[in-house]
């Protein structure tokens, strides 16, 4: 249906204006050529992110948490839902086998006493934290205190989350699924985006990011020097460049005879 119908919508567009690569790679897929798509990114505020971050007392945070100074903490943000996949995030972690590394889950969902139960049965539960519902407000400290944040989700047209991490320093693994990867991780960090559903692969990942806690570090630089290209500036040269290129076509139309 979106097939038959989106190409007769978009066609009385002089401009069209997408949030992402993989939208705009959708708009050439019904037939739309390049130099009438122009990509405008999906973004946050990214000095308000980094203004936040910086404010964190990282070891106050992971204290709270009942985490060694010396460990390593995955991050999973997001709902407890099916399609975010979060077990496939405990099975990598627990088959990564690196000691001194503690898994967070923060956000609330139908999954977290399955999670929870999983955790029990796989030795791991004293190296798994479930913070429950987080505040917008309190994500600045979240993103801060990991040192990898883990989306494994099926289905996640963007996920802004990628964006609030990166800008917090914290880097990213995530499936193929999830719409960020392209723009955001891939570009930076490639090895750090798995086939979605691949736990063997994920659990490879993580064996390789958590054994070499300077070199994840450095990758979090990365994200966060990615996200200065990938802001509101970016987004409102888009939008201006769209306008102008829309009416270029309307005088054009207008002056022929």
């Amino acid at each position: 249906m979106k097939k038959v119908l989106w190409p007769r919508l978009f066609s009385l567009a002089d401009q069209i204006i997408v949030p992402s690569s993989r939208t705009r790679d959708l708009m050439r897929s019904l037939g739309f050529v390049e130099d009438r798509i122009t990509l405008t990114p999906y973004c946050v505020d990214n000095d308000w992110w980094a203004a936040q971050s910086a404010r964190v007392d990282r070891a106050a945070v992971r204290f709270a948490w009942g985490v060694a100074p010396h460990s390593t903490v995955v991050l999973f943000c997001g709902k407890l839902q099916p399609w975010k996949r979060p077990g496939d995030l405990l099975e990598a972690f627990a088959a990564a086998g690196i000691s001194s590394t503690v898994l967070v889950f923060a956000g609330a969902g139908p999954l977290r006493q399955t999670l929870y139960q999983r955790a029990l049965d796989l030795g791991i539960a004293d190296r798994v934290r479930f913070l429950g519902f987080v505040n917008q407000s309190a994500l600045p400290a979240v993103y801060k205190a990991a040192d990898l944040m883990v989306l494994p989700s099926e289905y996640e047209p963007f996920a802004v989350v990628v964006n609030e991490a990166s800008c917090c320093g914290c880097p990213v693994a995530a499936s193929d699924l999830v719409g960020a990867t392209t723009d955001l991780i891939a570009p930076v960090n490639p090895d750090f985006v798995f086939p979605c559903g691949d736990v063997p692969a994920l659990t490879e990942i993580l064996q390789r990011a958590l054994s070499d806690p300077t070199e994840l570090a450095r990758r979090g630089q990365d994200s966060l020097r990615r996200m200065q290209s990938w802001s509101a500036r970016e987004n409102i040269i888009g939008v201006l460049d769209a306008v102008e290129r829309a009416l270029s076509r309307t005088r054009a139309k207008r002056a022929v005879p």
